[in-house]
């Protein structure tokens, strides 16, 4: 085993945690060392050793040992790849200042913790709103910087849709994150005051102490170009359903690879670690003699941003609208577990899937709890090509403070089915506009207050246990579309409606889905006051009492 750096195996993912000190000791991040590798399995590992040239022909590789200097060729059987990718550095003016950070490696913490440390710095920029910038952000709120967040896109987040990634913009915003969407970092200066100044093509300035840049990550394809192994369309290396290069001799896993996309069908890179471990195991079992499945991908992954935990599986909307590849979304707001027991909190479920089979192609999670297990159900299901069918009849554990007797996984289940077997006709939010342009009564089915508080324009206020007193006011030959804060209400209305000959859709999420799909026509998004409200009655109180105080305190 032949490793460039310092360490063989370190937990890159916790590097951040590290840095907040919710990790203290920096050797709880090494997974395991030389030493155990070596008395264990006795395998020759060898750190500061980099390979620097392949022989292929010869099965060799050229090594440099930075220790000693020297170079040496050693001969191979089969040979594994796994360089994985470097952070994305662009040239641009006043990239050389030593306060501007990239996150790689235990070093790289270490140098962000220690310049923390030594310098107690008052306000940040982050750049890219990924995976590493969003914890970055919140390592740094925790140790008391002021965080200014820097996108390129409309979004962070990237493997979200834009309007499940509403969420998170407002509730970085509520953590006194700032944030700046569609600008880019155009040059890095010194101000006059000494400060790190960050300017954006919009001519946009920020004044900082420190900056970490976070916009991506580029595969280490160096030795595969020079031993002229094929590259995938993407930049990373080519690699078959057995993971093998060009050559069959030589494996390439992790982050440097093209894979094939599960759903999407054609190639993707996604740099994450249990895809990387899950394609070691696989080339090992390959070169053992083993058959192994196809490694298709589906990039489940999950993340912690302050108080919510944020999840995606398989394709997103925007993924497949650009792949041409039709498809069906519902959006549910199921509790973390039974409303009734202390905690529960709800969560946003996006499910997508095929309008005809019903098949799973994606999901998207955002909430504070019980996210991380419902991604993967959504993650198993559709890599075993479940159908939407198929995940309401799913056997799921229950207890009151775990779940529910219908968990969130059957509730989106039992809502896609809905839609599918024609139980309910639904509209999204981006059709609203066009229903009401031609002619479609916005009926918004919450008590009064709720509709006091912000509601749709044009649309009239029953609430939902008033309806069938009302039904002989509404067109009988038109079409109504219907809301209510989350859907649940407004899909009870939806069946009232269709039993007695009228014409209804339901608006597919409710207000809450409407509201972040256009934040800029809402007051906020409604639901985050329930998570505050619920972060509040869990974080400080302990008694039933303490709750009903904070309750009063919070209406």
């Amino acid at each position: 085993m032949l490793e460039r750096g310092e360490h063989i195996s370190f937990a890159n993912c916790g590097l951040p945690y590290f840095i907040s000190g919710e990790l203290h000791d920096r050797d709880r991040l090494l997974i395991t060392t030389p030493d155990p590798l070596s008395k264990r399995f006795r395998i020759d590992v060898r750190v500061r050793h980099e390979v620097i040239a392949i022989d292929w022909q010869r099965k060799a590789v050229e090594v440099r040992d930075h220790q000693s200097g020297r170079t040496y060729r050693l001969r191979y059987e089969k040979l594994v790849l796994s360089p994985g990718a470097a952070p994305v550095r662009p040239r641009l003016p006043g990239i050389e200042d030593t306060r501007i950070f990239s996150l790689r490696t235990i070093g790289d913490a270490e140098r962000i913790r220690s310049y923390v440390e030594s310098n107690d710095p008052r306000k940040a920029v982050v750049v890219g709103g990924g995976f590493i910038g969003l914890e970055m952000a919140e390592s740094l709120s925790h140790v008391g910087v002021g965080v200014t967040l820097i996108e390129l896109t409309a979004q962070v987040m990237p493997s979200l849709d834009r309007e499940m990634a509403e969420w998170i913009h407002q509730h970085l915003r509520m953590k006194g994150v700032e944030l700046i969407l569609e600008e880019g970092v155009a040059r890095f200066s010194a101000g006059d005051d000494g400060s790190l100044v960050v300017s954006t093509d919009r001519d946009n300035e920020v004044r900082c102490d420190l900056a970490v840049l976070a916009i991506g990550v580029k595969p280490e394809v160096g030795l595969a170009r020079q031993a002229g192994l094929e590259l995938g369309p993407l930049g990373g290396i080519r690699v078959n359903d057995r993971l093998q290069t060009s050559d069959p001799d030589i494996y390439r896993i992790g982050d440097a690879i093209e894979v094939q996309d599960g759903i999407l069908g054609g190639p993707r890179r996604i740099p994450l670690a249990n895809l990387a471990n899950r394609q070691g195991r696989l080339a090992a079992d390959h070169i053992g003699g083993k058959e192994i499945a196809g490694a298709d991908a589906y990039g489940t992954s999950v993340v912690r941003v302050f108080d919510l935990t944020v999840a995606s599986t398989g394709a997103s909307e925007r993924s497949l609208a650009a792949g041409a590849i039709p498809y069906e979304k519902s959006y549910t707001h199921p509790a973390s577990h039974a409303s009734y027991y202390p905690g529960a909190v709800p969560m946003v479920m996006k499910l997508l899937f095929a309008p005809e089979t019903g098949r799973v192609l994606g999901g998207q999670l955002v909430g504070i709890d019980g996210v991380d297990k419902r991604i993967d159900v959504l993650a198993t299901a559709m890599q075993l090509g479940a159908t939407v069918s198929d995940l309401a009849r799913l056997e799921l554990a229950y207890a009151p403070a775990f779940g529910t007797g219908k968990d969130a996984v059957n509730i989106a289940g039992y809502v896609a089915s809905n839609i599918l077997d024609g139980d309910v006709e639904i509209a999204h939010a981006e059709q609203v506009d066009d229903w009401v342009g031609e002619g479609a009564l916005l009926l918004d089915v919450r008590t009064v207050g709720e509709f006091r508080r912000g509601h749709l324009d044009q649309a009239v206020n029953i609430p939902t246990d008033e309806i069938r007193s009302h039904l002989t006011e509404l067109p009988m030959n038109g079409v109504i579309l219907v809301y209510c804060l989350t859907g649940i209400r407004s899909y009870y209305v939806c069946r009232v409606l269709k039993q007695h000959g009228y014409r209804p859709l339901d608006l597919s999420g409710g207000y809450m889905i409407y509201c972040a799909t256009y934040p800029n026509r809402c007051k906020g998004i409604p639901g985050l006051r329930r998570w505050k409200r619920a972060l509040a009655l869990e974080t400080f109180c302990s008694t039933p009492e303490e709750r009903n105080i904070v309750r009063r305190n919070m209406k």
